[in-house]
This record gives structure tokens, sequence and C-alpha cells, in this order.
């Protein structure tokens, strides 16, 4: 899955593209998860969604007890520059 930091290919760089399988829509939405068997508490793995999937991608982690936030891809960008 894709990471907020890589490029639609072929498009405007900088460009976010959605992570689930196949698609190539611009994500809108930052699902933040982390795997607690694997990752430490406070480390955030991100899935980046468009419209058409978050509420899929949600609920794929939601169901594992994996996801651990949904925030627009504008709030997430403004967040990381604050750090």
């Amino acid at each position: 899955m894709n990471s907020p930091n890589l490029l639609n290919p072929g498009s405007d760089a900088g460009a976010a593209i959605c992570s689930a399988k196949g698609c190539r829509a611009s994500a809108v939405w930052v699902l933040a998860w982390n795997n607690p068997k694997l990752h430490t508490p406070d480390r955030r793995k991100t899935w980046l969604a468009c419209e058409e999937h978050r509420e899929h991608l949600s609920q794929f982690l939601g169901v594992r007890g994996f996801l651990k936030d949904v925030v627009t891809l504008e709030e997430w960008e403004a967040s990381a520059a604050e750090r």
C-alpha cells in the first residue's frame, strides 16, 4: 500500500494516490494504523484513500483492530508540517 509520500506515476509531482488495489484516483483521506504485534504503540503506518475506497479500507483495518485514525490528507500534511 502507498504512503503519503508516494507519487502517482505519470501525474503531477506530489500527487497522492489511493492505496486500494488497482485504484489510481487522487487520495483524499489518510488512514493511520498499526499492527500491535509488529509495531510499537506510537508508530503509525498509513494508507491513502479516495472517497470511494475510504470506507472499505477503514473496515479492512478496523476488523483487525489496526485502525487508529482517519483524517483528511490536508489535515495529515498540516500536522506533519507542525512537527
